[in-house]
């Protein structure tokens, strides 16, 4: 296959946009949230943990906790119990505590809206921050690269790097900065219902003619 221009990868990635846009209008984040401390509690539990099983234990886990402080009057144990059913529950715990004390010590007890404040938190790294940044305060500072995103940027041959810090920086250059949270809802909107790891429904794919993997007959069968 021939090596693909920059301009025609930029045109490429605007039609898959474009059917990602018509095929999920009701693409979002799929944590349940109300507000940017439960947006950004939940995210660290969705660590190695399904969005559905997260938001079983939020459903009661966010009646309980309603403000950063209520996190750090419980025993450590308290809370730990609170979110068993999340795996490294223990650890997780742990951040959540020394995240709520430093939005209380440094931010009035409200979640920052910049990434380095945030990436400054405990439990939190950069896709936390873009997810927090994009869902809950609408800025588009980075796209969310998670397990799903990786994958199919490169199935559609939109990067070639594994790292989530290289593939975040291959997307941005070729995805308006306006679609950069929503391009990553609509990836792994695609990669849930249509393009899963180990079989990806290609004959059916609303994207498939825009794909390289598929149209190289990797997975296209």
């Amino acid at each position: 296959m021939p090596r693909e221009s920059i301009k025609a990868k930029t045109e490429r990635t605007a039609a898959i946009i474009y059917g990602l846009k018509r095929t999920y209008p009701n693409a979002r984040c799929e944590l349940d949230y109300s507000n940017p401390l439960e947006l950004l509690v939940a995210t660290i539990l969705s660590a190695q943990c399904t969005d559905k099983q997260v938001n079983i234990v939020t459903s009661y886990l966010f009646k309980k906790y309603r403000c950063a402080s209520d996190y750090i009057k419980v025993h450590l144990e308290e809370l730990q119990d609170d979110i068993k059913r999340i795996g490294l529950f223990r650890n997780k715990s742990k951040s959540i505590q020394k995240c709520c004390h430093s939005l209380i010590d440094k931010h009035g007890g409200n979640v920052p809206t910049d990434m380095k404040s945030l990436v400054a938190l405990a439990g939190v790294g950069r896709k936390t921050a873009n997810v927090v940044l994009g869902n809950a305060f609408n800025i588009n500072e980075g796209v969310v690269v998670d397990t799903h995103v990786a994958r199919l940027a490169n199935r559609l041959g939109l990067t070639r790097d594994k790292a989530p810090e290289k593939i975040e920086l291959n997307l941005q250059k070729l995805v308006p900065r306006n679609d950069w949270t929503m391009f990553s809802h609509w990836l792994i909107w695609h990669g849930r219902r249509r393009c899963s790891a180990r079989k990806p429904e290609c004959s059916i794919c609303e994207i498939a003619t825009l794909c390289q993997s598929g149209k190289s007959g990797i997975y296209l069968k």
